[in-house]
Protein backbone atom coordinates (compact mmCIF):
# COMPACT_ATOMS: atom_id res chain seq x y z
CA UNK A 1 0.00 0.00 0.00
CA UNK A 2 0.97 3.30 -1.23
CA UNK A 3 0.58 6.56 0.73
CA UNK A 4 -1.22 7.45 -2.17
CA UNK A 5 -2.88 4.69 -3.50
CA UNK A 6 -6.26 6.30 -5.81
CA UNK A 7 -4.69 9.60 -5.13
CA UNK A 8 -4.24 12.40 -8.79
CA UNK A 9 -1.93 14.27 -8.39
CA UNK A 10 -0.67 17.09 -10.87
CA UNK A 11 2.71 18.59 -10.66
CA UNK A 12 4.07 21.87 -12.81
CA UNK A 13 7.48 22.29 -13.64
CA UNK A 14 7.34 18.27 -13.64
CA UNK A 15 9.54 17.74 -16.66
CA UNK A 16 13.20 18.28 -14.68
CA UNK A 17 14.55 18.66 -11.30
CA UNK A 18 12.37 19.08 -8.19
CA UNK A 19 9.32 18.68 -9.88
CA UNK A 20 10.21 15.38 -12.00
CA UNK A 21 11.49 14.13 -8.48
CA UNK A 22 7.87 14.92 -6.88
CA UNK A 23 6.04 13.11 -10.08
CA UNK A 24 8.30 9.99 -9.71
CA UNK A 25 7.66 9.53 -6.21
CA UNK A 26 3.95 10.76 -5.92
CA UNK A 27 3.80 7.68 -8.80
CA UNK A 28 5.91 5.13 -6.69
CA UNK A 29 3.96 5.92 -3.63
CA UNK A 30 0.47 5.06 -5.84
CA UNK A 31 -0.67 8.37 -7.49
CA UNK A 32 -1.77 8.97 -10.92
CA UNK A 33 0.24 12.07 -11.83
CA UNK A 34 0.38 14.27 -14.37
CA UNK A 35 2.76 16.91 -15.37
CA UNK A 36 2.64 20.03 -16.73
CA UNK A 37 5.93 22.25 -18.25
CA UNK A 38 7.09 24.08 -21.34
CA UNK A 39 9.03 20.90 -22.13
CA UNK A 40 6.83 18.18 -21.03
CA UNK A 41 9.39 15.66 -21.96
CA UNK A 42 9.19 12.45 -23.23
CA UNK A 43 6.31 10.06 -23.15
CA UNK A 44 6.13 8.02 -20.02
CA UNK A 45 3.44 5.55 -19.33
CA UNK A 46 3.75 6.53 -15.83
CA UNK A 47 2.82 9.98 -16.25
CA UNK A 48 0.66 12.14 -18.58
CA UNK A 49 2.53 14.76 -19.77
CA UNK A 50 1.01 17.66 -21.24
CA UNK A 51 2.63 21.18 -22.22
CA UNK A 52 1.85 24.51 -20.11
CA UNK A 53 3.15 28.08 -20.09
CA UNK A 54 2.30 29.27 -16.80
CA UNK A 55 2.46 32.81 -17.63
CA UNK A 56 -0.47 32.07 -20.01
CA UNK A 57 -3.84 31.41 -18.54
CA UNK A 58 -5.76 30.24 -21.62
CA UNK A 59 -2.74 27.88 -21.80
CA UNK A 60 -3.10 26.76 -18.18
CA UNK A 61 -6.99 26.42 -18.38
CA UNK A 62 -6.58 24.21 -20.98
CA UNK A 63 -3.88 22.11 -19.75
CA UNK A 64 -5.42 21.55 -15.95
CA UNK A 65 -8.44 20.86 -17.77
CA UNK A 66 -6.98 17.80 -19.98
CA UNK A 67 -5.17 16.78 -16.56
CA UNK A 68 -8.32 16.36 -15.00
CA UNK A 69 -9.77 14.86 -17.32
CA UNK A 70 -7.07 12.16 -17.80
CA UNK A 71 -6.83 11.52 -14.28
CA UNK A 72 -10.33 11.59 -13.42
CA UNK A 73 -10.20 14.05 -10.65
CA UNK A 74 -7.76 15.85 -8.93
CA UNK A 75 -6.45 15.36 -5.09
CA UNK A 76 -3.17 16.92 -4.72
CA UNK A 77 -1.45 20.30 -6.58
CA UNK A 78 2.21 20.86 -6.49
CA UNK A 79 3.00 24.46 -7.42
CA UNK A 80 6.99 23.41 -8.79
CA UNK A 81 6.98 25.22 -11.90
CA UNK A 82 9.49 28.65 -11.81
CA UNK A 83 12.40 31.02 -13.00
CA UNK A 84 15.44 32.06 -11.46
CA UNK A 85 16.75 35.73 -11.48
CA UNK A 86 20.33 37.35 -10.28
CA UNK A 87 21.30 40.89 -9.27
CA UNK A 88 20.92 43.56 -6.77
CA UNK A 89 17.91 46.18 -6.15
CA UNK A 90 19.27 48.20 -9.47
CA UNK A 91 20.34 44.98 -11.63
CA UNK A 92 16.98 44.34 -12.87
CA UNK A 93 15.03 46.01 -15.68
CA UNK A 94 11.39 46.53 -15.17
CA UNK A 95 10.39 44.06 -17.71
CA UNK A 96 12.60 40.93 -15.62
CA UNK A 97 10.41 41.98 -12.59
CA UNK A 98 7.72 41.63 -14.29
CA UNK A 99 8.60 38.03 -15.80
CA UNK A 100 9.87 36.79 -13.04
CA UNK A 101 7.01 38.00 -10.98
CA UNK A 102 4.54 36.37 -13.45
CA UNK A 103 5.82 32.78 -13.79
CA UNK A 104 7.07 32.67 -10.06
CA UNK A 105 3.71 34.37 -8.18
CA UNK A 106 0.80 34.82 -10.50
CA UNK A 107 2.14 31.43 -12.69
CA UNK A 108 1.18 29.80 -9.09
CA UNK A 109 -1.89 31.63 -8.53
CA UNK A 110 -3.14 30.79 -12.30
CA UNK A 111 -2.69 27.00 -11.95
CA UNK A 112 -4.45 26.88 -8.19
CA UNK A 113 -7.68 28.99 -9.70
CA UNK A 114 -8.05 26.49 -12.43
CA UNK A 115 -7.42 23.65 -10.32
CA UNK A 116 -9.38 24.27 -7.42
CA UNK A 117 -12.60 23.34 -8.80
CA UNK A 118 -11.68 19.87 -9.01
CA UNK A 119 -9.76 20.24 -5.75
CA UNK A 120 -12.98 20.96 -3.49
CA UNK A 121 -14.34 18.05 -5.16
CA UNK A 122 -11.50 15.64 -3.05
CA UNK A 123 -11.92 14.34 0.78
CA UNK A 124 -8.08 14.67 0.52
CA UNK A 125 -7.39 17.74 -1.69
CA UNK A 126 -3.84 19.65 -0.86
CA UNK A 127 -2.10 21.74 -2.58
CA UNK A 128 2.06 22.61 -1.82
CA UNK A 129 3.58 25.59 -3.34
CA UNK A 130 7.81 24.91 -3.51
CA UNK A 131 8.91 28.68 -1.85
CA UNK A 132 12.65 29.02 -1.34
CA UNK A 133 15.54 29.71 1.41
CA UNK A 134 15.53 33.01 -0.36
CA UNK A 135 12.34 33.90 0.98
CA UNK A 136 13.19 33.92 4.78
CA UNK A 137 17.58 34.44 4.49
CA UNK A 138 19.05 37.60 2.53
CA UNK A 139 20.86 35.94 0.14
CA UNK A 140 23.28 38.01 -2.12
CA UNK A 141 22.48 39.01 -5.67
CA UNK A 142 19.17 37.32 -5.54
CA UNK A 143 16.81 40.33 -4.86
CA UNK A 144 14.46 39.66 -7.78
CA UNK A 145 14.28 36.34 -7.02
CA UNK A 146 13.63 36.33 -3.04
CA UNK A 147 11.36 38.74 -3.64
CA UNK A 148 9.00 36.63 -5.85
CA UNK A 149 9.38 33.38 -3.35
CA UNK A 150 8.86 35.45 -0.09
CA UNK A 151 5.47 36.47 -2.01
CA UNK A 152 4.72 32.76 -2.85
CA UNK A 153 5.17 32.23 0.95
CA UNK A 154 3.24 34.67 1.85
CA UNK A 155 0.67 33.56 -1.03
CA UNK A 156 0.46 29.54 0.77
CA UNK A 157 -0.48 31.16 4.29
CA UNK A 158 -3.16 33.57 2.71
CA UNK A 159 -4.63 30.62 0.45
CA UNK A 160 -4.61 27.94 3.52
CA UNK A 161 -6.90 30.81 5.21
CA UNK A 162 -9.17 30.92 2.68
CA UNK A 163 -9.45 27.60 1.38
CA UNK A 164 -9.41 25.89 5.16
CA UNK A 165 -13.38 26.02 5.24
CA UNK A 166 -13.39 23.82 1.49
CA UNK A 167 -11.04 21.35 2.93
CA UNK A 168 -7.99 22.37 0.80
CA UNK A 169 -4.60 22.18 2.73
CA UNK A 170 -1.80 24.53 1.67
CA UNK A 171 1.30 24.10 2.18
CA UNK A 172 4.95 25.26 1.69
CA UNK A 173 8.21 23.46 1.15
CA UNK A 174 11.37 26.09 1.02
CA UNK A 175 14.58 23.90 -0.20
CA UNK A 176 18.07 25.56 0.03
CA UNK A 177 20.53 25.51 -2.94
CA UNK A 178 19.43 22.53 -4.75
CA UNK A 179 21.69 19.89 -7.01
CA UNK A 180 19.11 20.57 -9.94
CA UNK A 181 19.59 21.24 -13.87
CA UNK A 182 18.47 25.32 -13.06
CA UNK A 183 21.55 25.33 -10.35
CA UNK A 184 23.77 23.63 -12.56
CA UNK A 185 23.34 25.90 -15.39
CA UNK A 186 24.05 28.68 -13.51
CA UNK A 187 27.39 26.72 -12.24
CA UNK A 188 28.37 26.71 -16.11
CA UNK A 189 28.21 30.63 -16.17
CA UNK A 190 30.65 30.95 -13.15
CA UNK A 191 33.93 32.04 -13.96
CA UNK A 192 35.04 28.63 -11.31
CA UNK A 193 32.60 26.52 -11.37
CA UNK A 194 34.39 24.36 -8.62
CA UNK A 195 35.11 27.19 -6.49
CA UNK A 196 30.81 28.19 -6.65
CA UNK A 197 29.92 24.85 -6.83
CA UNK A 198 32.17 24.41 -3.29
CA UNK A 199 30.78 28.08 -1.83
CA UNK A 200 27.19 27.62 -2.11
CA UNK A 201 27.90 23.90 -0.39
CA UNK A 202 29.32 25.33 2.31
CA UNK A 203 27.07 28.02 2.65
CA UNK A 204 24.46 25.18 3.88
CA UNK A 205 25.32 24.02 7.57
CA UNK A 206 25.34 20.77 6.73
CA UNK A 207 27.97 21.06 3.89
CA UNK A 208 26.24 20.27 0.73
CA UNK A 209 23.21 20.94 -1.37
CA UNK A 210 20.39 20.07 -1.34
CA UNK A 211 18.86 16.89 -3.33
CA UNK A 212 16.02 16.96 -5.67
CA UNK A 213 14.80 13.62 -3.67
CA UNK A 214 14.73 15.35 -0.55
CA UNK A 215 12.76 18.09 -1.41
CA UNK A 216 10.08 15.65 -2.69
CA UNK A 217 10.04 13.81 0.13
CA UNK A 218 8.96 16.93 1.47
CA UNK A 219 6.51 18.05 -0.55
CA UNK A 220 5.18 13.96 -0.95
CA UNK A 221 5.15 13.96 3.06
CA UNK A 222 2.68 17.36 3.15
CA UNK A 223 0.67 16.38 0.67
CA UNK A 224 -0.11 13.25 1.79
CA UNK A 225 -3.22 12.24 3.91
CA UNK A 226 -0.56 11.67 6.76
CA UNK A 227 -0.43 14.92 7.45
CA UNK A 228 -3.98 15.52 7.37
CA UNK A 229 -4.08 18.44 10.29
CA UNK A 230 -1.22 20.40 8.88
CA UNK A 231 -1.88 23.73 6.49
CA UNK A 232 -0.46 27.21 6.69
CA UNK A 233 3.37 25.53 7.35
CA UNK A 234 6.73 25.86 5.83
CA UNK A 235 9.05 23.28 5.81
CA UNK A 236 12.45 23.89 4.87
CA UNK A 237 14.78 21.61 3.73
CA UNK A 238 17.91 23.06 3.70
CA UNK A 239 20.60 21.77 5.24
CA UNK A 240 19.86 24.40 8.31
CA UNK A 241 20.27 27.53 6.72
CA UNK A 242 17.44 29.37 7.47
CA UNK A 243 17.79 28.67 11.36
CA UNK A 244 21.05 27.49 12.71
CA UNK A 245 23.99 29.47 13.16
CA UNK A 246 26.91 26.90 14.18
CA UNK A 247 30.45 27.59 15.50
CA UNK A 248 32.94 26.73 12.90
CA UNK A 249 35.28 24.05 14.05
CA UNK A 250 39.26 24.67 14.44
Amino acid sequence: MGAFDGLRALVTGGASGIGLATARLLTAEGARVAVLDLAPGAPDGSLVRLRADVGDDGSVKAAVSSAVDALGGLDVLVNNAGVGAQGGVADNSDEEWHRVWDINVVGTVRVTRAALPALRSSAYAAIVNVASIAATAGLPQRVLYSASKGAVLSLTRAMAADLLPDGVRVNAVSPGTADTPWVTRLLDRAPDPAAEYAALAARQPHGRLVSADEVAAAVAYLASPAAGSTTGANLAVDGGMDGLRPRHRE
